[in-house]
């Protein structure tokens, strides 16, 4: 998926956050994005991907937060 085809799919959706992480590692102000891997970013799995392949192309690291309390 183009950067085009993932902006006008997010901005379809109403996925504004999503919009403004793409927009921070476009400015190159992230480095690191932390997620529970049992939730991911978004529940479409494959917007998900493109949105997370976009990210790591742009240098930002996908790290698994600890889903455990202790």
């Amino acid at each position: 998926m183009t950067r085009e085809e993932l902006i006008q799919t997010l901005e379809s959706k109403g996925l504004d956050e999503v919009l403004e992480l793409i927009e921070e590692a476009d400015n190159g102000e992230m480095d690191e994005l932390e997620l529970l891997p049992s939730l991911g970013l978004l529940q479409d799995q494959q917007l998900n991907d493109a949105v997370l392949e976009y990210l790591k192309g742009k240098g930002v690291t996908i790290v698994d937060a600890d889903e455990t309390d202790g």
